[in-house]
């Protein structure tokens, strides 16, 4: 067993296609076949099924390629002692953000980690939740900030603040001149979210139930493509109140808070308990925590 044969694996893992793999390796995609049947061969066991459209890790492959993932930082981190000294805030950090926050925590903290770390850019991936989840899991990346719950075996989480959510409606629409909005009035709306699959819809309806069974959702494909079809006068939305301040408005919608019980998100910080670089991750905790926003309500650690 070799770190090479354990890479190639990890990559098969991730791309799930072994052209993909052999390409991220910079191996011949023969080569990285032969290692790995070599691998399995010396090993006993099936680590990968492969058909002709997919290739998918066999429940005894899932096990190895969770340990090769682990072995592989361990390897990394001897690296990073030997050419940083020990500084984990030196190199890239890789970090994934759900859609519904990205956009909005981006420009609030890399100012901040441009003092704190300027040695440590960040190489950002915006996805869903699940997509972030098996990615954090395969190595992809190294933290990802995601909407509460998120329990994962072997997966860290450090809650860093909560988020009320606000109504948005055209400035035409008959609630525009209201004070507040109780979550249960929007089952008569024609209400437009994210579509299905984001942890922000899934927690408006949760807010909501009778949204779910009056069929008055529309979908959109982003907070900024929804916004805009409010403006429209296609209908109304929710949105994190992040997504909702002076800079991300116009004059064609107006912002109403909820009423009590205002529907809120948690957001936390989440890493591998197995990655080096912990004080790389806190060191993001600590940049979010340093906003000055009466958006978010900061938790104490």
């Amino acid at each position: 067993m070799t770190l090479s044969e354990l890479r190639f694996v990890v990559a098969v893992a991730k791309e799930r296609n072994f052209r993909r793999a052999s390409e991220k390796c910079f191996v011949s995609q023969p080569a990285l076949s032969l290692a790995i049947k070599k691998l399995e061969e010396d090993l006993g066991v099936l680590i990968f099924e492969r058909s002709r459209t997919d290739v998918s890790p066999t429940p005894i492959g899932e096990q190895i390629i969770s340990q090769a993932i682990r072995a592989l930082e361990e390897v990394a981190l001897i690296r990073e002692i030997a050419q940083q000294g020990n500084n984990q805030l030196s190199g890239p950090l890789r970090l994934g953000l759900i859609y519904s926050i990205g956009p909005y925590l981006l420009p609030e903290i890399i100012p901040i980690l441009r003092q704190k770390a300027p040695e440590m850019p960040l190489d950002i991936e915006e996805n869903l939740t699940v997509q972030l989840e098996a990615q954090l899991r395969n190595g992809v990346i190294d933290a990802a900030i995601v909407a509460l719950p998120f329990d994962v075996p072997g997966i860290k989480t450090l809650p860093l603040y909560d988020e009320k959510y606000v109504v948005m409606v055209p400035i035409e629409h008959s609630w525009a001149t209201r004070k507040s909005i109780r979550a249960e009035e929007l089952a008569d709306e024609h209400v437009l979210l994210l579509n299905s699959g984001h942890c922000y819809s899934h927690q408006v309806l949760q807010a909501c139930p009778e949204l779910s069974r009056k069929g008055q959702v529309l979908q959109g494909n982003s907070l900024e493509t929804i916004r805009n079809m409010v403006a429209s006068n296609l209908g109304i939305t929710v949105l994190p109140s992040s997504a909702a301040t002076e800079r991300h408005i116009n004059p064609l919608v107006k912002v109403i808070p909820f009423a009590e019980p205002v529907p809120v998100r948690r957001v936390a910080l989440a890493w591998r308990k197995s990655y080096a670089r912990e004080q790389a991750v806190l060191c993001i905790a600590d940049a979010i925590k340093m906003i000055d926003s009466e958006n978010l309500t900061m938790l104490s650690t």
